[in-house]
C-alpha cells in the first residue's frame, strides 16, 4: 500500500509579491476589459499591429532611397505588377539611381543607372543571381544555376568547352536544318490564313524553342516533343515571372508552370540516356549535351588511366575533369540553357523580322553580304568562318540587341548587408535588380539612341565607346556563357531569311509599344505575311 506523502500546495494569494498584482484595480480592469472583448475585436487588433510592423519594416528598409511613401498592406504594388506596364518600368527608373518596393515578404531594390548596375553584377561577395522562389521547385533545388562561389566557378568552368568556336561550329548544322524547316512553315502559314497578316510571335517562339532543343539535345527528341515543349513553355515562363505566389496552388501559374517543367526535364533525362549510350559507342558530337556527356567519358577514361598507372602519351588531358553526372542532372543543366535562352531569343527573333520590314535599306546589306559570304549559293552550308565575315550581319544583330534589349533586369539577392552606396544599405535578404534598359539608351555613349542604327557597331566606335554600357548579356562572374553562340545563331537566322524569304509587316497602333512578359515583345505580336523569294 502506497504511503501518502506530506505535501503542502501554497496558493500563489498567499506570496505578497502576487498578492498585489492580483489585487491592483487598475490590472484588474484591464484584464477584466480583455476579456469582455469578442474574437473579431482580437483579431482586428492583430491585423492592426501586423500592418504597424509592416510599414515600419518597409520604411526601415527603404531608408533615404526613392519608393512609395507607403506600401499597400502586405501585398504591395501586387495586383499593379501582374500586369506590368514598360512605361512603369520606365518611370521607376527614371525616378533615381535607387528605388524600391516591397511586395509580399519581399523588399525590390531597383539599380537604375549603368554604375550601380555594374556595382551589383560585379560584388559576388555580397549578392548571388536569384530568382522568384518557385524556381527551385520548377529547376530543381540542386540546380547548379542556384550555387554560389567557389561552387558556382567549379560547375562553370566545366561547361566552358561547350561554348569555344569549335564547339559552336559542331551545332551549325542543326541550326540551319530547323530554320529550313520552320521557315517553309512560315509561308505555310501565310498561305493558310489566305495571305492576311497573322500575329508572328508565338511562330518566333516556337522557332527558337526548335533550334534551341535542336542545339541542345539534338537529334535524341522527336519533333512532336519539341512541338509540345513550345506549346507548354509559355506555362514556365508564367510561373517565373518576378511577381508571383511563392507555393504552388493547383490550377494556378505556378501550377501549371510546374507540370511543363517536369514534361521538360523528363524529355531531356531521355535525351541523356541515349545520348551516353551513342558517346560510348565512338559517335560525333552534334548538339551540346553529347560534348557534355563525352567530356565526362574523356575525364573518367583520364581518370582511369591515371589510377592504374598507364601511359598517358597520345591523350589528351581534359581542360576540366568532370565527374559522371546522373541523366537527371544533365537534364537539369541543360534545362538551365533552354531556360535562359528561350524568352530571349523568342523576343530577339521578333524585334528583327519586326524591325527588318520597317528597315529594307538594313536588310538588303544583310541579303548582299549573306550571298556575298556563300559565294552566290543561298543553298551553301555556313561554317564559322562565313560567320566571321558576317560584319554587317552580326552588327545588326548586336545593334538589336542594344535597341530592344530582351532581359530588362537580372534579379539578385544580398547575402549579408550590401552598402551599395555611403549612405544606403541594402539589408540582407533584400532582392537587387540591377537594370540594363537605361544604360543601352546612354545619349552620352549612344548618339540618337532611341534609333536603329547598325553602322554603330559597323563603321561607328560603339563597341569601344559602350563597352561599359553594353550589358545585355550582364558582366562579372555571372555573364552570360552562351552571348557568343546566341548573336551567332539570330545573324544565321536573319541571315538565311533574307535569302530565302520576303515579308511584309503590317503596323498596327500598337506596333511600338513594349509589351512586358518575361522579356520584351510588340504589343501586337507582330503581324506579318510571308512570300517566298524567287
Amino acid at each position: 500500500m502506497a504511503t501518502a506523502s506530506n505535501v503542502s500546495f501554497a496558493s500563489p494569494l498567499a506570496d505578497a509579491k502576487y498578492a498585489q498584482i492580483v489585487g491592483h484595480l487598475q490590472i484588474d480592469g484591464l484584464l477584466g476589459r480583455l476579456a469582455e472583448l469578442s474574437g473579431w475585436q482580437i483579431a482586428f487588433t492583430i491585423l492592426l499591429v501586423l500592418i504597424a510592423y509592416d510599414q515600419c519594416s518597409y520604411l526601415w528598409q527603404k531608408g533615404s532611397i526613392v519608393g512609395p511613401a507607403w506600401k499597400t498592406p502586405f501585398i504591395g504594388p501586387f495586383l499593379q505588377s501582374m500586369d506590368p506596364k514598360f512605361e512603369e518600368y520606365m518611370a521607376k527608373w527614371a525616378s533615381g539611381p535607387l528605388s524600391c518596393v516591397s511586395v509580399f515578404h519581399k523588399f525590390v531594390v531597383i539599380a537604375s543607372t549603368r554604375d550601380m548596375s555594374r556595382k551589383v553584377f560585379n560584388s559576388p561577395s555580397f549578392v548571388k543571381p536569384c530568382v522568384v522562389d518557385v524556381a527551385h521547385k520548377l529547376l530543381g533545388a540542386k540546380n547548379w544555376v542556384f550555387l554560389d562561389g567557389k561552387a558556382h566557378v567549379d560547375f562553370r568552368k566545366g561547361l566552358n568547352g561547350l561554348f569555344t568556336r569549335k564547339a559552336l561550329e559542331l551545332y551549325l548544322p542543326g541550326q540551319e536544318e530547323v530554320y529550313n524547316i520552320y521557315f517553309e512553315k512560315f509561308l505555310k502559314v501565310t498561305k493558310d490564313a489566305e495571305g492576311k497578316p497573322v500575329p508572328f510571335m508565338p511562330e518566333f517562339r516556337e522557332l527558337m524553342c526548335a533550334v534551341s532543343c535542336r542545339t541542345f539535345v539534338g537529334h535524341y527528341i522527336s519533333d512532336e516533343a519539341i512541338k509540345k515543349i513550345a506549346d507548354d513553355y509559355y506555362n514556365i515562363t508564367a510561373a517565373l515571372e518576378l511577381v508571383n505566389f511563392p507555393i504552388i496552388i493547383p490550377f494556378t501559374k505556378t501550377w501549371y508552370g510546374k507540370k511543363a517543367a517536369d514534361m521538360v526535364l523528363e524529355e531531356f533525362a531521355k535525351c541523356a540516356a541515349k545520348s551516353k549510350v551513342r558517346m560510348a559507342a565512338g559517335g560525333e558530337i552534334t548538339c551540346i549535351m553529347d560534348g557534355w556527356v563525352k567530356a565526362q567519358l574523356d575525364s573518367a577514361t583520364w581518370r582511369e588511366r591515371e589510377a592504374k598507372g598507364l601511359s598517358m602519351e597520345g591523350i589528351e588531358k581534359p581542360a576540366s575533369l568532370l565527374r559522371d553526372f546522373t541523366d537527371y542532372e544533365i537534364s537539369q543543366t541543360v534545362f538551365t540553357f533552354l531556360f535562359a535562352s528561350q524568352d530571349a531569343t523568342s523576343s530577339a527573333a521578333t524585334w528583327l523580322f519586326q524591325t527588318m520590314a520597317q528597315r529594307p535599306d538594313v536588310l538588303d546589306k544583310i541579303r548582299e553580304e549573306n550571298l556575298r559570304v556563300r559565294g552566290g549559293d543561298r543553298n551553301k552550308a555556313i561554317t564559322m568562318d562565313m560567320l566571321d565575315e558576317m560584319v554587317y550581319t552580326k552588327g545588326s544583330v548586336r545593334e538589336l540587341l542594344r535597341y530592344r534589349p530582351p532581359v530588362l533586369m537580372v534579379p539578385y539577392v544580398a547575402k549579408k548587408p550590401f552598402p551599395i552606396t555611403d549612405t544606403y544599405t541594402v539589408p540582407k535578404g533584400a532582392m537587387i535588380i540591377p537594370t540594363v534598359y537605361p544604360s543601352l539608351r546612354d545619349p552620352e555613349i549612344y548618339e540618337n539612341p532611341d534609333e536603329y542604327n547598325p553602322d554603330r557597331y559597323v563603321t561607328g566606335d560603339a563597341e569601344v565607346k559602350g563597352a561599359k554600357n553594353y550589358l545585355v548579356f550582364g558582366t562579372g562572374p555571372h555573364y552570360c556563357l552562351g552571348q557568343v553562340y546566341a548573336q551567332n545563331n539570330l545573324a544565321l537566322m536573319i541571315g538565311k531569311a533574307s535569302m530565302s524569304l520576303e515579308w511584309v509587316h503590317h503596323p498596327t497602333p500598337r506596333s511600338e509599344e513594349i509589351k512586358v512578359f518575361a522579356t520584351i515583345f510588340p504589343m501586337d505580336d507582330c503581324p506579318l505575311t510571308f512570300s517566298k523569294r524567287a
